[in-house]
């Protein structure tokens, strides 16, 4: 695999784009141990956002029955298509925020690192069954942190209303070419039965989690315009928001739940649409 890699940079005289977020996993290992985390088999069809250079990609048309791999980059289109015959492999190419996804049941990646966020929730309004990905550390981290954590963020609590995260491996720098600058991690996703999930207000989560620190009734006093209320309507709103719940809580305390709750409240107030 590594010299595989290897060899394409150097017939193709290629150089990672710092723009896409281009750092290639050189680590045999690591790529066979994502590959049997997604439990793959031929009943399985699989979604790659950056496939590269298609190293992962290889692994995966070897287990699974179908695989779409998506990639932004042209120059990497074209390589794909020259060096590989894979007979179920389907190269898309454009953006992974953009283009519209095929029929999919399992996701495995490794991300390019400045579009982790936008991706992940993405992602999370599709219906799969299991996603074996690969971010920053420090983003991962954030993703499986608990309520109350130093980490917990509007990204975790997204999260958590809708899958189950796990951080099951980190990465350290030298495992992709070109090195990026941060470790890395795996983490496996996997979306909560339908019964479980929570869908929220996600102009009221920017608005609470702006002020992360801060309780719930303060964050939303330093927040109101972003749900829609100038200064005078807050003020004749505050008296029913000291009684919404858990006001006096912090807001890097929330469960999904308890942002329902307070939802809820606002919403049966007139305070939120």
């Amino acid at each position: 695999m590594r010299e595989r890699l290897f060899s394409l940079i150097s017939k193709y005289n290629l150089k990672a784009s710092s723009d896409l977020g281009q750092n290639f996993l050189v680590v045999p290992d690591i790529i066979e141990r994502n590959v049997e985390r997604a439990g793959l088999n031929k009943d399985d069809t699989v979604l790659e956002v950056g496939p590269g250079l298609g190293v992962l990609t290889d692994a995966l048309s070897k287990r699974a029955g179908k695989v779409y791999a998506i990639e932004k980059d042209p120059r990497l289109v074209e390589i794909l298509r020259k060096e590989y015959d894979w007979p179920n492999v389907e190269i898309i190419e454009g953006d992974a925020l953009r283009v519209e996804f095929p029929e999919f049941n399992k996701i495995v990646s490794n991300l390019p690192y400045q579009i982790s966020s936008p991706i992940t929730f993405r992602f999370l309004r599709y219906e799969f069954e299991r996603a074996v990905l690969i971010y920053q550390l420090e983003f991962a981290q954030r993703m499986v942190a608990e309520p109350g954590d130093k980490n917990y963020s509007r990204l975790s609590l997204m999260v958590r209303a809708k899958a189950y995260a796990e951080l099951v491996e980190r990465i350290g720098r030298g495992a992709f070419w070109p090195r990026p600058k941060v470790d890395s991690a795996v983490v496996v996703l996997e979306p909560k039965p339908k019964d479980e999930r929570i869908e929220l207000n996600e102009d009221l989560v920017r608005a609470l989690f702006q002020h992360r620190r801060s309780t719930v009734l303060a964050a939303l006093k330093k927040s109101h315009h972003m749900l829609g209320l100038d200064k005078d309507e807050f003020k004749r709103a505050r008296d029913v928001l000291s009684t919404m719940p858990h006001a006096k809580k912090r807001v890097f305390q929330l469960t999904p739940m308890e942002v329902k709750d307070i939802e809820e409240f606002l919403v049966a107030e007139k305070i939120l649409g």
